[in-house]
């Protein structure tokens, strides 16, 4: 097989049809990004999940001499900390619980708002309830139990169920990548159309030199394979664009995440690699295997 020939006619194909070429790429460009988009929020919502899912699931803010909650008689006593904890650690329900004073919260406090010392200006340490944290065995299904036995109880201002919180952050989440991936499966259909639509062009503008080519006996591989490295190479171009687009996504999107959640739950070199990498041969495959259905149907030799 003359290599020579097979790439003379991977370059007449490309530049007879450049404007659907063109048009080919960016449809696949577009496509692979938003695809890989959905992709890496997938992993940045499972990395924040499992984050999370190894901390505290409840908080129980105990009072404090700042506390508006009318039940709250003063801040908490010594003794009532001491009774919530014993009662808290003979529940089977729970795994662990910590006491966390108004000076470890302040600490806590300013170390989430390191970026921005304005919301650390607002408060000061007596604005910060003590509280007792709670990781459940089952949060799911001790959540209710554990809450209720402390709920109401003397010195306990407020329960919070910090998973609950999560869960609407993490729908809203979920909802974005949802809705970018079905973007994005809608422009793979139109670049599935597009390759066809290409292939099938060129194949036309091609007639004679394929006609000729049967004549004197060329295979049916020999004559399809030109015409299948140009879905191949569209794919590929596609895919160094959209690989571009996702190094952006990761370093002006999901890396600026970052300053509002102050927590090291962001996405690694590895991540992004993985998921250029399977965007990679998504791109091929839909090129290539689309270009070969329609090679079957169009240049039956």
């Amino acid at each position: 097989m003359r290599s020579n020939f097979v790439f003379q006619e991977i370059w007449v194909g490309l530049r007879r049809n450049l404007t659907m070429t063109v048009a080919l790429v960016v449809v696949v460009a577009i496509s692979l990004s938003l695809l890989g988009t959905g992709l890496l929020f997938v992993k940045q919502v499972n990395s924040t999940r499992s984050y999370w899912q190894s901390k505290v699931e409840i908080s129980v803010y105990l009072c404090y001499s700042a506390s508006a909650n009318p039940n709250c008689h003063g801040a908490v006593t010594a003794a009532q900390t001491q009774t919530l904890e014993q009662r808290l650690q003979a529940m089977p329900q729970v795994q662990t619980v910590a006491y966390v004073s108004q000076a470890q919260a302040w600490t806590l406090y300013k170390q989430a708002f390191s970026n921005d010392q304005s919301y650390v200006s607002m408060l000061k340490q007596t604005d910060m309830p003590p509280s007792l944290e709670v990781k459940l065995r089952d949060p799911s299904a001790d959540y209710n139990i554990v809450a209720s036995a402390v709920t109401g109880a003397q010195g306990v201002d407020s329960v919070i169920d910090e998973m609950n919180i999560l869960d609407k952050f993490y729908r809203l989440l979920d909802g974005l990548r949802n809705a970018v991936v079905v973007v994005a499966l809608i422009l793979v259909v139109a670049a599935v159309l597009l390759v066809a639509n290409t292939i099938r062009l060129s194949a036309f503008n091609r007639r004679r030199e394929t006609g000729i080519m049967r004549l004197v006996g060329a295979s049916n591989f020999y004559i399809q394979l030109p015409f299948l490295l140009e879905g191949v190479i569209a794919g590929l171009l596609g895919w160094v664009l959209a690989a571009l687009l996702l190094v952006g996504v990761k370093s002006f999107l999901l890396n600026n995440l970052q300053q509002y959640f102050n927590y090291n739950v962001g996405l690694s070199a590895a991540d992004l690699i993985e998921v250029i990498l399977l965007a990679m041969v998504i791109g091929v495959l839909l090129c290539g295997v689309t270009s070969f259905l329609t090679l079957r149907r169009y240049l039956r030799v």
